[in-house]
């Protein structure tokens, strides 16, 4: 069996976890993987790659990818996510009414276009000398997170009604949504943080053709398999 099967992650478990459900339906010793993690509260696309498509991987994780994402403005979490507690941006007492304005966060998205500079989540999965970053961050040793460039090709603001601010983002490899929620917070003078996270898209691969995981059988999995010949890369 080779191929990809275009799962639509649910909330609530690890990209390693829906990885597992999958590889226990097929022939046993056929190679899985996965082509970019999503968080566990996030849902939406995880392309699970089958046989020889894991060869695939590095390709598919260069595509481009869109996600729709609410952030909640007015506090942060460690882990700019709901994932940890919310803490009260210190706003001055001078602005602890004041909310930003529909034009303030327009004005405010459109700096976070193109190529920017960003600084992954402490809470993350990237290696810091050879350890995660979040095993370094849960033991009280958080790690020095260096800043790097990344693209966001797109951000659209689809709703605001303060403190929820929705986002259409299609940006490039590395992206951290996370890290954009909290720093276009920051950049209001309010704070904020990721509250939900859905990825909609990755290259060719969208969300309306997406399998879900409930749905998916030993006796059907072959069907629900996009071939490798229909891959374009």
């Amino acid at each position: 069996m080779d191929g990809i099967i275009n799962l639509n992650k649910p909330a609530g478990i690890t990209s390693a976890r829906a990885v597992a459900r999958v590889k226990r339906l097929l022939p046993k010793g056929t190679k899985i993987g996965h082509a970019g993690t999503l968080d566990p509260f996030a849902t939406g696309i995880l392309l699970l790659l089958v046989g020889r498509a894991t060869k695939l991987c590095e390709a598919l994780m260069d595509q481009p990818k869109q996600y729709d994402a609410t952030v909640f403005l007015g506090a942060t979490t460690a882990t700019d996510d709901p994932e940890s507690p919310a803490i009260a941006w210190p706003a001055a007492p001078s602005k602890r009414d004041a909310h930003p304005s529909l034009q303030d966060v327009s004005k405010v998205l459109s700096e976070y276009k193109g190529q920017i500079t960003q600084i992954p989540p402490v809470f993350s999965a990237l290696r810091i000398n050879g350890r995660r970053a979040y095993d370094l961050a849960r033991r009280g040793t958080p790690p020095v997170m260096v800043a790097r460039p990344v693209m966001v090709y797109d951000i659209q603001l689809i709703d605001y009604s303060f403190p929820e601010l929705r986002l259409r983002v299609g940006c490039g490899r590395g992206t951290y949504i996370r890290s954009l929620a909290r720093d276009i917070g920051a950049t209001l003078d309010v704070g904020g943080h990721l509250t939900q996270l859905q990825r909609t898209r990755i290259g060719q691969f969208g969300i309306a053709s997406a399998k879900s995981l409930d749905n998916l059988s030993a006796q059907t999995l072959e069907s629900d398999l996009i071939p490798l010949d229909a891959i374009r890369i």
